[in-house]
């Protein structure tokens, strides 16, 4: 697997969010059940406790050494196709964003995090690369790849992202 830094900055109506892509060779359900059942998160992320239909969960990274259980708000869930949330609480909460399209037999995920600043990117886009390679080589039954390979290597690649013009 070749390991580059794929994130770019995005302006959306609430902020300006990192992106990144992944593309699956699998339909939009199967991708869809990687990233929203428990025990499927389990393999590449985390998992996460209580009933997802009442809009409140709380949720464990069990890839992070000292991860603690975070509350978590769904603001959206369009299955398959998005969802998006609030992790943490108060000013430490992060907003997070799935979007899936499925077309010629292929699934795109993209996924978005919030940024409070472009500087940011620097430290959360290594992490969203890392994860959603795990989420890649986890579903291939492949071994998880190393986050040494992640940080610092790709922080220079963030810190240069440029920020997209709002004018139109």
């Amino acid at each position: 697997m070749s390991i580059k830094p794929t994130g770019r900055l995005a302006h959306r109506p609430d902020g300006l969010y990192l992106m990144l892509d992944r593309l699956f060779s699998a339909p939009i359900e199967d991708v869809w059940w990687s990233v929203t059942h428990a025990a499927e998160l389990e393999k590449w992320i985390g998992t996460y406790t209580g009933s997802p239909s009442t809009g409140a969960v709380k949720f464990l990274m069990t890839a992070e050494d000292d991860a603690t259980w975070e509350y978590v708000s769904i603001l959206e869930c369009n299955a398959p196709h998005r969802f998006s949330c609030d992790i943490g609480t108060g000013d430490d909460a992060w907003r997070l964003l799935v979007h899936l399209v499925e077309g010629a037999h292929k699934t795109t995920l993209t996924l978005g995090q919030r940024l409070r600043s472009p500087a940011e990117a620097a430290t959360v886009g290594p992490g969203w690369d890392y994860y959603l390679d795990r989420l890649i080589a986890a579903r291939a039954g492949e071994p998880l790849p190393e986050w040494e390979h992640y940080y610092p290597a790709h922080a220079q690649y963030y810190k240069e992202l440029i920020v997209p013009s709002t004018s139109a």
